[in-house]
């Protein structure tokens, strides 16, 4: 095996702590982290340390759309043992409301 091949618990690890440095991040118009909000569609990561980030945002007219991808990929590179980061920014399917997790509904008085 090469040493450069995370194995199957690293990239677990990877995986909960690229979510966790996800959290951290907030579209500007709604104060809920972007993960709770059901932006983040999927996190996977290579056993070569490469991760991707697909996401969404609520609306393609979102004054983040530059600045908020930008932050994901930047946020994913600082967690320990990411080599690489790609965030892809994808509109299917179209985010709504009940994309997100209880916490983020009850905050925002969804519940």
């Amino acid at each position: 095996m090469e040493e450069n091949v995370l194995n199957p618990i690293e990239l677990k690890l990877i995986e909960g702590q690229v979510a966790e440095a996800l959290r951290t991040c907030f579209d500007p118009e709604i104060p809920v982290n972007i993960y709770d909000l059901g932006l983040i569609y999927d996190v996977k990561v290579s056993e070569g340390g490469t991760v991707t980030v697909t996401m969404t945002l609520t609306s393609p007219h979102c004054p983040a759309v530059q600045s908020l991808p930008r932050e994901v990929e930047e946020k994913t590179k600082a967690v320990p043992g990411v080599r690489e980061a790609h965030v892809d920014l994808v509109w299917t399917p179209t985010w709504n409301p009940s994309m997100m997790s209880e916490a983020a509904r009850l905050e925002l008085g969804f519940m």
